[in-house]
C-alpha cells in the first residue's frame, strides 16, 4: 500500500521521481493518517509541524503522469470465436467465467506525452527511449495466457516542436484493405497479417498539413505488416528514427 511504498522510498533516501514508473505514469502518494482518520499526502523530509503550502501538498502528493493512453480498439470488424466457460478457484471462492476471443484483430492505441507534466516528474529523453523499448518488447516477452499470439506491428511516436503543439488521434486515418476480394468485402474474415495491408494516405496528408509541428518520428514496422506508402509518412526524411526489437 501507499504507506509501505512511502516507507521503502524514505528508507532508500529516494524521491518518488527517482522511480521511472512515476516519471512516466505518475502516482498518488497519499497515505492514511491513523491518528486523524483521513488521508494525508506524503511530504518529502517534512515533519507534521512544518508549514507546507497547499501547492506543495498537491505537487508532492499527486504526480500527474505525462504519458496517457486512450482505450484501444480494432481497426477492422472482427469475428468472435465461440466462447468457452471455465471454472476457477480463488481464496474468495469459486467462480465461473466466459472466455471471449476473436480470430484476429489489429488493435490500435493512441497516447500523448504532456510536456508540462513531464517537467514536473523530471521525465528525460533516456526515460522515453526505455519507454519505446518497453512498448515494443513487453508483449512478445510476456508469457501470460491473455498475451499469447499478440505482437507489435506498428509503432509511431511523433515528437513535436514546442510545448503548445498537438496532433489529433491518428487511428481514424489508417485504413485496412483486404488483399483478396472475399476479405475486402468482409474484413471480419481477416485471420493473419498476410490477409490485409494498410492504406496510410489520409495519415500522410495530415502529417504534410502539420509538417511545421513535427521534429522527429520514432518508428517501428513489423516485416509482416504491408503498407505500400509507409515511407511517405516521413515527409521530411530527417524525421525518421527507426526502432528495432533486437
Amino acid at each position: 500500500d501507499a504507506e509501505e511504498r512511502n516507507k521503502q522510498i524514505k528508507d532508500g533516501k529516494l524521491n518518488h521521481t527517482d522511480l521511472i514508473d512515476v516519471r512516466l505514469f505518475g502516482a498518488v502518494t497519499a497515505e492514511k493518517n491513523r491518528a486523524k482518520g483521513h488521508y494525508t499526502e506524503e511530504r518529502h523530509g517534512k515533519q507534521d509541524n512544518d508549514q507546507v503550502t497547499a501547492e506543495e501538498n498537491r505537487a508532492e502528493g499527486h504526480y500527474t503522469g505525462p504519458v496517457q493512453f486512450n482505450w484501444g480498439y480494432s481497426l477492422h470488424p472482427v469475428e468472435i470465436v465461440d466462447s468457452s466457460t471455465s471454472t476457477s478457484s480463488f481464496s474468495s471462492g469459486q467462480g465461473i467465467f466466459n472466455d471471449y476471443r476473436v480470430h484476429y484483430s489489429l488493435l490500435a492505441f493512441s497516447g500523448s506525452i504532456n510536456a508540462n507534466a513531464a517537467q514536473s516528474t523530471k521525465l528525460s529523453d533516456e526515460d522515453l527511449s526505455l519507454f519505446d523499448e518497453a512498448i515494443l518488447k513487453a508483449i512478445p516477452l510476456a508469457r501470460t495466457r491473455s498475451k499469447i499470439g499478440q505482437y507489435p506491428r506498428l509503432y509511431l511516436r511523433i515528437e513535436l516542436n514546442g510545448k503548445d503543439q498537438f496532433l489529433k488521434d491518428l487511428r481514424p486515418m489508417i485504413n485496412i484493405i483486404g488483399k483478396s476480394g472475399v476479405i475486402a468485402e468482409n474484413l471480419r474474415l481477416i485471420r493473419k497479417p498476410d490477409d490485409y495491408k494498410l492504406d496510410l494516405s489520409r495519415l500522410i496528408t495530415y502529417l504534410k498539413e502539420n509538417e511545421g509541428k513535427i521534429s522527429q518520428i520514432h518508428c517501428f514496422r513489423d516485416d509482416q505488416l504491408e503498407a505500400d506508402n509507409f515511407e511517405d509518412i516521413f515527409v521530411n526524411k530527417a524525421w525518421k528514427h527507426e526502432l528495432s526489437l533486437l
